[in-house]
Parts: structure tokens; sequence; C-alpha cells
């Protein structure tokens, strides 16, 4: 069963961006840092990791002069996601 833990979701920050992103259609840069409550470096660098496993996607644009940057989950991040939740629920129902 721990070979279906997903190690893209080891940390407690990456797990609740995927939360965020499973839940919303997307979420801002800035909207995800005030929410989780991290700095900029330690957000870019958790979003980056899930980037790079193709678990969610980057949307840059500008609203107005302003750039704004959106994360969107990928049907293959929400499938990963899933599984390694199922594979916690199966952890937690044999401890009891």
């Amino acid at each position: 069963m721990l070979e279906q833990f997903d190690k893209a979701f080891e940390s407690r920050i990456r797990l609740q961006i995927m939360s965020v992103l499973a839940a919303n259609e997307s979420y801002d840069f800035s909207s995800l840092k005030e929410l989780l409550e991290v700095t900029d470096g330690n957000l870019a660098s958790h979003l980056k990791a899930l980037e790079k496993e193709a678990y969610i996607a980057v949307n840059k644009s500008f609203v107005g002069r302003k750039p704004n940057t959106r994360y969107v989950a990928t049907e293959d991040g929400i499938e990963a996601f899933k599984r390694h939740l199922k594979s916690l629920e199966k952890l937690i129902k044999q401890q009891k």
C-alpha cells in the first residue's frame, strides 16, 4: 500500500496546494500565498515541484498592467492526488 503514496505530496504545503486546486477551477499566486500563509519563495518552490510532475499548469496573463499568475490542477494531477488520498484512507482504516 505504501507504494501508492506519491512523493510529490509528502509536503504539507503541496497537499494544501492540490486540495485548493482540486476544489477550485484555478487560483492565483497571491491568493494561494495568503491562504496558505507561506513566503513567496516557499510557495514558488512547491509550485515548481508540482509543475515538474505535470500535476499543475501555469497560466500567466496581465490584469490591467499587473502580471497575474494562475494555477490549475491537471487531469493527471487530480488523478494522482485522488490515488494518494485513497492510500491515506486505507492506511487510516487499517490502524483502527
